[in-house]
Order: structure tokens, then C-alpha cells, then sequence
């Protein structure tokens, strides 16, 4: 996908309003300014940053659902991909999850920045999140699978929507888990890498819990 490419995709999908634009427009250029301080995305993604990162975070929105008011959580923001991108392409709420002290100053600036009212931040690690039931939980470069999901299940219910990029191991982290962990999960591919795939999953529990039970 070159850069033409993911823009035209982003206005087909979400039909971009200029506002929304000029966010993404705005939170590109901190991205890029800001590199220089920290290691927020990887130098060689550079030329490919809107096909690389933002359609590559934006795309999770066409697997999670109806916004039902609950929170979208993601895990592990670092830059703020996919929880910046989402939140300037959705009006629902959306909590950042990011344990180091430079990550979370910089998501708070951005969240400033660009007036995401409905966006804010969480410091500390997952864990430490108090229990709630997110409507959506995302993760991209947080951890394997199972430390993912063992760590975030008290954010969840039976219907929370899992939207997890795992590049080209999806199918092999998906199958370590299938042992330990019960639930519909299936791959969807992703549209920015024919290689990478997207695990989608619901009614997460580990194996051999009966539902109900505490």
C-alpha cells in the first residue's frame, strides 16, 4: 500500500471530514518531530508512516463493532498506535494504557494537542487498571498472546471485542494459546501487509472455566 493508496483508503472507509484530517495531518507531524527524542516508530517506517501506522491502526475500527458507550482500551500505547488514531476517527471513549514515564507525557501532549476530549491515558502498567468491561481492547506490539490476555482480563466481559495485530504470527500465537485460553477467535488479514494478520476474538476466558463463575 503506498501513501496515495492509504489516504484514498481512509476517505473510503471513514469518509475523513477536514477536521479529521488536519488532526491526523497534525499528529503525523508530531510523530516525525518527535523521533528525534524518542523511539517512537521504527526509522525505516519513516516514508511509509501513513500505510504503516495510521491506516495500520485505523483498520482495527472495521473489526470492532457498534460503539455501545463503553470503553475502548488499548494496550501498551507507546506512540499512541492505534488509541491516537482511533480516537481522532471516533467520537467514542478511549482509554491509552502506557506504563513508561517519556510514552505517557508524550500521549498526554498529543491528547492535549489535538482537543481528543474523548481520549485519556492511564499510567501504569495493565494490570493495574482497575477492573472494568471494555467494549473494545486493542494491542499493538504490547506482548505475546497469552501474557496479552492473561494481563487484561479483568477488563473484560463475554462481550468484549479483542482486536489484536499480530504481523506474520498471528496463526502460530493463536495456536499456543488454544490450549490455555477458550473463545470465538479467528485471523482476519490485514489490509497493509498481505503477510500480517489481525487475531479478532470474544467470550475470552481461560479453558475449563464454566461461564459464571467468578
Amino acid at each position: 500500500m503506498t501513501e496515495d493508496e492509504a489516504r484514498a483508503w481512509l476517505q473510503a472507509q471513514f469518509d475523513v471530514s477536514r477536521e479529521t484530517w488536519d488532526q491526523l495531518e497534525r499528529y503525523v507531524a508530531i510523530l516525525l518531530s518527535a523521533m528525534d527524542e524518542q523511539n517512537l516508530i521504527a526509522e525505516s517506517t519513516r516514508p511509509h508512516i501513513w500505510a504503516r501506522h495510521i491506516v495500520d491502526s485505523a483498520q482495527l475500527l472495521t473489526h470492532a463493532g457498534d460503539d455501545d458507550g463503553r470503553d475502548w482500551i488499548d494496550l501498551g500505547s507507546g506512540a499512541g498506535l492505534p488509541g491516537i488514531v482511533i480516537a481522532c476517527l471516533v467520537d467514542r471513549p478511549l482509554m491509552m494504557v502506557e506504563s513508561r514515564r517519556k510514552r505517557i507525557d508524550f500521549l498526554n501532549d498529543v491528547i492535549a494537542d489535538l482537543g481528543l476530549g474523548n481520549a485519556r491515558v492511564f499510567g501504569g502498567r495493565v494490570e493495574a487498571v482497575p477492573p472494568t468491561k471494555a467494549a473494545i481492547i486493542s494491542a499493538r506490539a504490547y506482548a505475546p498472546l497469552p501474557k496479552l490476555l492473561e494481563s487484561a482480563l479483568h477488563l473484560s466481559d463475554k462481550k468484549t471485542v479483542w482486536v489484536l495485530p499480530k504481523g506474520r504470527n498471528a496463526q502460530n500465537e493463536l495456536e499456543a494459546v488454544r490450549p490455555t485460553w477458550q473463545g470465538a477467535f479467528h485471523v482476519e488479514p490485514s489490509v497493509t501487509d498481505a503477510d500480517s494478520a489481525i487475531i479478532v476474538a470474544r467470550s475470552v476466558t481461560p479453558a475449563g472455566k464454566k461461564k459464571g463463575r467468578p
